[in-house]
């Protein structure tokens, strides 16, 4: 049994780190996190010690490094995107080993940095990029591996997710914390492709705002159309219709890999996964915190060459 300590335990996503730790058999030790609304925790670790406080948790978990049976093992972070880097580097300091939620980082610079902190600690730095274990993108990973090596494929990669009022007003809503739309919404779906297809060739941005973002990608193996948004009026109206406020879809050579189902579990498998030592580590995630940066410092050329077909009625 390995221990945890959880910065972020307020977060939507923390609840699936919860059960995650929880069916691996393990222990959460400590959490964390500014907002005391975590009953939850009531639901998978009604023992762990609970602080509101960075520095009464810091000395906490410091504490425990001095103690064998309670040393922590792992911290997994879920805090917002541009806290991430200082997380990780706590829980390496710590000699935990981190977990940390997408996107690892903001800046392709991150990273390399955080390569000299696992150097100088021995720890190692895990993202969760559980999409890489969803069955329907490893069946397309094989398709493609035993086409033609000269094969270009051709993609559409839509992800439309709706979100009121309120996310404009989070942090999710400032680009400065965010990293934008495309990096907040869209990291896990161009970490696939560039994984699959290869790193960027060329990328063009049709639209860029706060509630939606499109452009163009020339990957290695593929030309990419991709189309991202927050704003419910964007959803085509046969899933409206059946209730969704969510739309997922990778099309490939007109081929529609639907990726509505198979996401529940994918974080406890990609906790099994790091516990076996086979986490994705700083040079699995290098390609796709590149190709988001690109993006997010790309001038909009508005409706011009080869762009994402939902556009044509929406801009």
């Amino acid at each position: 049994m390995k221990n945890f300590a959880l910065i972020g335990a307020a977060g939507y996503i923390a609840v699936r780190h919860m059960k995650a730790i929880k069916e691996t058999g393990n222990n959460l030790v400590a959490a964390l996190d500014k907002f005391d609304s975590v009953g939850i925790m009531d639901s998978y670790f009604p023992e762990a010690d609970f602080f509101t406080e960075f520095e009464r948790f810091d000395r906490h978990i410091d504490k425990l490094r001095h103690n064998e049976n309670k040393q922590i093992d792992y911290v997994s972070i879920c805090t917002p995107n541009y806290l991430h880097d200082s997380h990780i580097r706590f829980a390496l300091k710590q000699q935990a080993d981190a977990i940390c939620e997408k996107p690892l980082v903001l800046n392709p610079w991150n990273i390399d940095a955080l390569a000299e902190v696992e150097k100088e600690t021995g720890q190692k730095i895990n993202n969760i990029l559980q999409l890489r274990l969803h069955p329907d993108i490893i069946k397309l990973k094989k398709e493609t591996e035993n086409a033609p090596e000269d094969k270009i494929w051709d993609i559409d990669l839509t992800y439309l997710t709706s979100r009121g009022k309120w996310y404009f007003f989070s942090w999710k809503g400032d680009i400065q914390k965010s990293g934008g739309i495309a990096t907040n919404i869209g990291v896990h779906f161009f970490d696939i492709l560039t994984w699959i297809f290869g790193e960027i060739k060329e990328s063009t941005v049709h639209v860029s705002d706060k509630a939606s973002a499109a452009g163009f990608l020339s990957l290695e193996k593929a030309n990419v159309r991709w189309f991202l948004s927050v704003d419910y009026n964007n959803i085509p109206d046969k899933i409206k219709k059946n209730g969704q406020r969510t739309y997922r879809s990778i099309t490939v050579d007109g081929k529609e890999t639907e990726l509505n189902e198979g996401f529940s579990d994918l974080h406890t498998l990609s906790y099994k996964e790091i516990l076996k030592g086979n986490g994705f580590g700083l040079k699995d995630v290098k390609p796709v915190i590149k190709t988001l940066y690109r993006i997010r410092n790309a001038e909009p050329v508005g409706l011009k060459g080869d762009y994402h077909p939902l556009l044509k009625n929406k801009y």
